[in-house]
C-alpha cells in the first residue's frame, strides 16, 4: 500500500521541514481526530514525548488539532514510547500518540500512534488518516471543542507497571547495573526501575537538555556504556535509545549483546522454566545463527519484514509470544503489547538471576554469523530497483555463498538510504561482499 507520509514507524523527518512542521502536525491531529470520531462520539487521546526541544512545539500543535476536531487530550510529558502504549490501554483511551524520532539525533522528530489496546495500528488505519488529510477540515463548534489536561503521575504508573513484569520471587540485590538512557524519555524512569528492584545503579545519559538526545550515548552508541561499566565495575550495562523501546546489553567484560542474541536468550529462558515455545519471530535482518540454534530446540523461526510492527503482526497471526530485531526491539506479548527496552532488560536480568549463570554462559548455544551492513545514501530520484549492476552482483554473490550466508538489500523507511547487508560464516567474505554491493549502488 502506497503511503505519502507514514513510514515504517509513523511519520518522521527533520523539524521545520515538511512534514514535521507545526501547521502539518495540527492538520494531522485534526485528520486523526476525524477518523476517531467515526467510531466514537467523544474520543480521548494520550500524548507523550521524548526530550527533544521540538517536542514542546509539536505537542502544542497536536493538542490544538485534536481539540479542533472535538477530541479530548491527556498530556503525559516525557515518557518512553512503550509507557504511552501501556497508559493508553490502562486509561481506556481511544488512541496513544508519541512525539519522538527514536534513535535519531535531536534535529529530527516524528509522530507515531498506538491503538486503544496499546498496539501499533494497521496500514489501513494509516491510509484512512492520509485520506482524511486530503479532505477539507471540519472544525468543531465552541460547544463541542475538545479539552486538555495533564496526567501528573504518568511516570510513576509506568514504573510500577515495569516492575510488575519482573518475577516476584526474584531480586536484583547484589547486582551493579550501569544504565544509559540516551538523554531520552527514560532518563527519570529507568534508574528508578532497577534501583527499586534492588540493584545498585550508575547512570549516564540521564541529563537531557533538549539537544543531546542520542548524542554519543544510548543503544546506538554503546561504547559510552562500555566505559561506564568498566569505570564502575558494574555487572551489567543497560543501553536504551531515545524513546526507550530498544535495548542493548553489555556484561562486565565489555561484551555487547544485541537483540538477536537477547531474543534467543528469552526463548531459552522460557524453555528452561518448562514453558512451551512453539516459535519465535525475527526479521529479514535477524542473524542466521539464531534461526539455526532455535531449530535445534524445535522452535520454529519465522522472518517478518523489518520493523517491530511487522514482527508483532506475525506473532499475533500465529499466537506466539516472543519476537524481535537485532537493533534491540524485543517483544514479549505476555508482558506488554509492544516492544519495551526496560521490560526486555528485566527479562534478560531475570534469566541471569534465576539461572545463576552469566550472559555468555546462557548464550553458548548460539554463535552469530559475521554480518556487514552498509548504509548507502541515495541521491534524489535514484531508483535502485532498476540498477542492473546491483542485480548482477547480488546474484553472483548468492552463488558464491552457496547457502552458507545471506544477501539482503532494502530501503530504509525513515531516511533516504539503502541498507546493504551480507552475512557469511567468514567475516572477510561478508565485508568484501557488502562493499561490492555498496559500490554497485553508488555507481548506479
Amino acid at each position: 500500500m502506497s503511503r505519502t507520509y507514514f513510514g515504517t514507524d509513523g511519520i518522521r523527518g527533520t523539524v521545520g521541514e515538511p512534514p514535521i512542521t507545526p501547521d502539518f502536525v495540527l492538520r494531522l491531529a485534526h485528520a486523526v481526530g476525524r477518523v476517531l470520531k467515526r467510531a466514537e462520539d467523544r474520543p480521548t487521546v494520550l500524548i507523550g514525548k521524548d526530550t527533544r526541544i521540538s517536542g514542546y512545539m509539536l505537542e502544542s500543535a497536536l493538542e490544538s488539532g485534536f481539540n479542533s476536531a472535538g477530541v479530548d487530550v491527556v498530556l503525559l510529558g516525557p515518557l518512553p514510547t512503550p509507557g504511552v502504549a501501556y497508559l493508553t490501554r490502562a486509561q481506556r483511551a481511544s488512541l496513544g500518540v508519541v512525539i519522538s524520532a527514536s534513535h535519531n539525533p535531536y534535529p529530527d522528530n516524528g509522530i507515531k500512534f498506538f491503538s486503544a489496546q496499546g498496539t501499533k495500528l494497521p496500514d489501513q488505519w494509516e491510509a484512512d488518516v492520509e485520506a482524511a488529510l486530503l479532505e477539507k477540515p471540519q472544525w468543531a463548534d465552541s460547544a463541542t471543542l475538545g479539552k486538555a489536561r495533564r496526567l501528573d503521575d504518568a511516570a510513576g504508573r509506568y514504573i510500577e507497571f515495569c516492575k510488575g513484569t519482573f518475577a516476584h520471587e526474584l531480586t536484583l540485590k547484589g547486582m551493579r547495573i550501569a544504565v544509559d538512557s540516551a538523554h531520552g524519555a527514560a532518563y527519570h524512569i529507568a534508574p528508578k526501575v532497577f534501583h527499586e528492584l534492588g540493584a545498585e545503579v550508575f547512570c549516564i545519559g540521564c541529563a537531557p537538555d533538549g539537544l543531546n538526545i542520542n548524542d554519543k550515548v544510548g543503544a546506538t552508541h554503546p561504547e559510552a556504556l562500555a566505559s561506564a561499566v568498566r569505570a564502575n565495575r558494574a555487572d551489567f550495562g543497560i543501553a536504551l535509545d531515545g524513546d526507550a523501546d530498544r535495548l542493548q546489553v553489555i556484561d562486565s567484560t565489555g561484551r555487547l549483546f544485541n537483540g538477536d542474541e537477547l531474543l534467543y536468550l528469552m526463548v531459552m529462558d522460557r524453555i528452561a522454566q518448562g514453558q512451551r515455545v512453539p516459535g519465535a519471530v525475527g526479521t529479514l535482518m535477524t542473524n542466521m545463527a539464531v534461526e539455526v540454534a532455535l531449530k535445534e530446540h524445535d522452535v520454529e523461526f519465522v522472518r517478518a519484514k523489518v520493523g517491530d510492527r511487522y514482527v508483532l503482526e506475525e506473532l499475533e497471526k500465529r499466537g506466539w509470544l516472543l519476537g524481535g530485531e537485532g537493533s534491540g526491539h524485543l517483544l514479549a506479548l505476555d508482558k506488554h503489547t509492544t516492544g519495551d527496552g526496560l521490560i526486555s532488560a528485566l527479562q534478560v536480568l531475570k534469566a541471569v538471576a534465576r539461572s545463576g549463570k552469566s550472559l555468555a554462559q546462557l548464550l553458548e548455544g548460539v554463535q552469530l554469523f559475521p554480518q556487514t551492513l552498509i548504509n548507502v545514501r541515495l541521491q534524489p530520484g535514484q531508483d535502485w530497483k532498476k540498477n542492473e549492476r546491483l542485480d548482477t552482483e547480488c546474484e553472483s554473490l548468492r552463488r558464491e555463498l552457496d547457502g552458507s550466508g545471506r544477501v539482503l538489500i532494502r530501503a530504509s523507511g525513515t531516511e533516504p538510504v539503502l541498507r546493504v547487508m551480507v552475512e557469511a560464516r567468514d567475516e572477510q567474505a561478508a565485508k568484501r561482499g557488502a562493499e561490492r554491493l555498496a559500490e554497485a549502488v553508488r555507481a548506479g
